[in-house]
Formats: C-alpha cells, sequence, structure tokens
C-alpha cells in the first residue's frame, strides 16, 4: 500500500524571494519619507488657510500660468493635480508592471490576494458613502468614489513608524494592494469623471505614445528624446477632456521590465523607478497636498455642521469602515476559496491592523473630491474634511492595534535576518529555495 502524496500547503502572506524583500525595504524607506514630507505639507497648508493670511494661500493656488494652447493655461493648484500627479501615476504603472512581470506577484496565486482585497476596500466604501448620501440632495452622490483609494504615502509612512519590523509578505500587501486601488481609481476617473472627450486630440496622443514605446523597448534612456514624448503625451491627452494623470500609467506600462539580453545592470523600469521615485515622492506630492489640503475649517455653518454633513459622514465612513471591512472580507473569502492558511507568525489582527491602514486615502480621494464636486465648492470642502478626518481615525486605530503586535513582529525580523553565514542572504530564504 503506497502513501498518497500530500498536496503542498498554500499559504497567505508566506514569505516572499529575498530579492523581491530588499526591493520592498528600500521602496519603503522612500516612501516613509515621501510620507513624512506630505503630512508636513498638509499641515502646512491646513494652518495657512485657517489663518489671517489664508486670503493670500488662495491667491497662490489661483495664480495662473502656462499658454493658452490646448488649454495649458492653468493655476498652480491645476498644474500640481494635472501634472505633478503624472508623475505619481508614472512611477504607480512602473511599479505595478513591475510587480506582475519580475516580482513575486508574477505567480497568479500571489497577486489573487492584494488584488482582490483591493477590488473589494474600493466596492465596500463606495456602497457605504452610496448608503449614505442615497437621499442627500445637490449632487452629493457623485462623490462615492471619493473613500475608495488608499494613499501609499501615507499608509506607508504610518506603517513605518508604529510598525518597523512588520513580515515583509505583509508589507508587500499593503504596498500592492494600495498601487492596484490607485490605479483602478484613474479607470474610475477616466470613466466617470471625463464631462467632455475630444477625440482628435486623443488619437493624436497615441503618436507621440507609440514613439515612447518605440524606444524604451530598443532600451532607449536619452532624457532629450524620451521626455519631450512623454510630455506631448500629457498635453495632447489632458486637451482630449481625460484627466491627464492617465498619461502617466500609459507611459509607465510601456517601459520594459526585462533587462537587455539578460545583460548587467537593472532593467530599464527598475532604473526609471529609481530615478523618478525620489522626485514624485519628495516634491509631486507633497507639492499637490499643499495645494489640495488647505481647507478652512470655519466655513459655513462652521465644523459641526460640515462634520454632520451627509458628504462628510459618507467620507469618513467609507475610509474607516468600509475600506476595513472590504479588505478584510475579501482576503478572509479568498484564503477560504483557496483553502490557505496564514503564513508562519502572521495573525489575523495583523491583517486587521492593515486593513485600518488601508482607510488612510488623502492624495487620489483629494483628487476626485476636486473633479467629483468642483474645485473649492462646498462639497469639495466638506469632502476635503471628512478626507483629512477619515485618514486621521483610520491612522489612529491601525496604530493601536500594530503597535501592540510590533513586539511580535521584532522576533519574526529577528529570526528572518539571522544570516549564519554571513554571505548577504538570510538563511531563511536559503532553506526555502532548497526546500
Amino acid at each position: 500500500m503506497t502513501d498518497t502524496p500530500s498536496r503542498p500547503r498554500r499559504f497567505l502572506f508566506g514569505r516572499g524571494s529575498w530579492p523581491e524583500t530588499r526591493r520592498i525595504g528600500d521602496v519603503l524607506r522612500t516612501e516613509t519619507v515621501g510620507g513624512a514630507l506630505l503630512l508636513g505639507a498638509a499641515v502646512l497648508a491646513l494652518l495657512w488657510a485657517n489663518s489671517p493670511w489664508a486670503p493670500a494661500y488662495q491667491d497662490l493656488g489661483a495664480f495662473a500660468i502656462g499658454p493658452h494652447a490646448l488649454h495649458l493655461h492653468l493655476t498652480l493648484a491645476q498644474w500640481a493635480a494635472d501634472g505633478l500627479l503624472a508623475i505619481f501615476f508614472f512611477v504607480a504603472g512602473l511599479e505595478l508592471k513591475r510587480e506582475f512581470v519580475a516580482g513575486d506577484l508574477r505567480d497568479p496565486r500571489r497577486a489573487i490576494m492584494p488584488v482582490a482585497a483591493a477590488v473589494g476596500g474600493m466596492a465596500v466604501p463606495a456602497l457605504v458613502y452610496t448608503a449614505i448620501n442615497a437621499r442627500a440632495a445637490g449632487g452629493a452622490l457623485s462623490g462615492w468614489a471619493v473613500p475608495t483609494a488608499t494613499d501609499i504615502a501615507f499608509a506607508l509612512a504610518v506603517l513605518g513608524v508604529i510598525a518597523t519590523h512588520l513580515p515583509a509578505a505583509l508589507r508587500t500587501f499593503l504596498l500592492t494592494l494600495a498601487v492596484v486601488d490607485d490605479l483602478l481609481a484613474i479607470v474610475i476617473i477616466a470613466v466617470f469623471y471625463t464631462s467632455s472627450l475630444h477625440l482628435l486630440p486623443l488619437l493624436a496622443a497615441l503618436l507621440p505614445l507609440g514613439l515612447f514605446a518605440v524606444l524604451v523597448q530598443r532600451r532607449v534612456r536619452s532624457w532629450w528624446l524620451l521626455l519631450p514624448l512623454a510630455a506631448a503625451t500629457w498635453t495632447l491627452v489632458h486637451a482630449s477632456g481625460i484627466h491627464a494623470t492617465v498619461a502617466g500609467v500609459l507611459l509607465g506600462f510601456m517601459v520594459p521590465v526585462g533587462r537587455r539580453s539578460h545583460g548587467p545592470g537593472p532593467g530599464l523600469a527598475e532604473h526609471f523607478e529609481h530615478r523618478w521615485r525620489p522626485l514624485s515622492a519628495g516634491v509631486a506630492v507633497p507639492v499637490f497636498a499643499f495645494f489640495a489640503a488647505g481647507v478652512s475649517l470655519s466655513g459655513a455653518g462652521g465644523l459641526a455642521a460640515t462634520l454632520r454633513d451627509p458628504v462628510t459622514v459618507g467620507v469618513v465612513a467609507g475610509l474607516v469602515l468600509g475600506k476595513c471591512a472590504g479588505v478584510l472580507a475579501t482576503t478572509w473569502v479568498v484564503g477560504r476559496a483557496t483553502r490557505a492558511s496564514l503564513g508562519d507568525g502572521v495573525s489575523w489582527w495583523d491583517v486587521l491592523g492593515l486593513s485600518l491602514l488601508a482607510g488612510i486615502g488623502f492624495t487620489v480621494s483629494l483628487l476626485i473630491g476636486e473633479l467629483a464636486f468642483g474645485t473649492g465648492s462646498e462639497k469639495d470642502e466638506h469632502a476635503r474634511i471628512g478626507i483629512l478626518a477619515g485618514s486621521l481615525i483610520a491612522a489612529l486605530l491601525a496604530a493601536a492595534v500594530l503597535r501592540i503586535r510590533n513586539r511580535h513582529y521584532r522576533r519574526i525580523c529577528a529570526a528572518e535576518e539571522l544570516d549564519s553565514d554571513a554571505d548577504g542572504v538570510p538563511d531563511v530564504y536559503q532553506q526555502d529555495s532548497v526546500s
């Protein structure tokens, strides 16, 4: 009688490869610094907007510059939202493509969980907001997508402070989830928040985009060739009526991940990511936050009336309750459907903490609020207050959960980083590859 070979166990949040773990660590360090700059810019904007010098802040954001051709005579706030955020989404496109082509998520069994969690973490907040604003007047329902996106920089910055020893698989999960739902948010913006579409400039954008794709596929790195083509693509997409940040995602997807003929050095996507991520995290996103977060807390009816408004309540509930419920429930369903167990040392308390952390919505949420309600409108102001309040509550709740687990994370991290033969690769990863 022969024994039936046992089926290998599958794990949620199982340990990934050492190169991917090291790369994610580098990304998190950059995003943590960017998150600190983002927080500083948001606080500065709030203080200035609620100071006696508030008119100067409003005038600065409303200062227009640029040629009138192709609708490029924009305010500084619009340049930050349409132009600088395109850099942010270019990096997000590079990150997502690299993760699915060359990272651990090229394995569909690993990819399904963060992608499904991102979808659930967008659908449930939208439903929560819609339920609260179903009977609200004044076009409140148009803001249904505001609480759907997780802010990468803010979430990772909070994670870097409160849970320094979180297992790498969980950090990868949060990073991938945030990138996926930001890119899904761009799809929502393109489909639901494009008021008018001009086909001629949109079709014309295919020419510089195609030339950019041909050059990068040939591994051309010359900025004097690529940058004008990227700028032309952005300009024509902007003129078409589609939000210009879509151009950033398209350009990012064009960049190849692999090296030419498996030669030495990083691939082109990794090269661009190293070049542009510091600019995205350190300049583009903080400048956008500076112009977008400056909301007056003494608006019509006062802060108490604003907090009772269905738009504000819907955004807060969507970020705090909807995000947590969506991410946590979807992860549990994926685990049940695949009959997978949690990885060694990982608890559902960890997943709860990450689900709460996913409720930190800022950059893309502010952008969607402006598109849904109109920049500077009363409902846009209420949405911004809801985003700030909901993100703060989500961060505090996540901190309460994850700080309790941090001592446990430290023990896990110490075991993973043990390198008895001093070859630079923790032994636990070598054991995994051998087994």
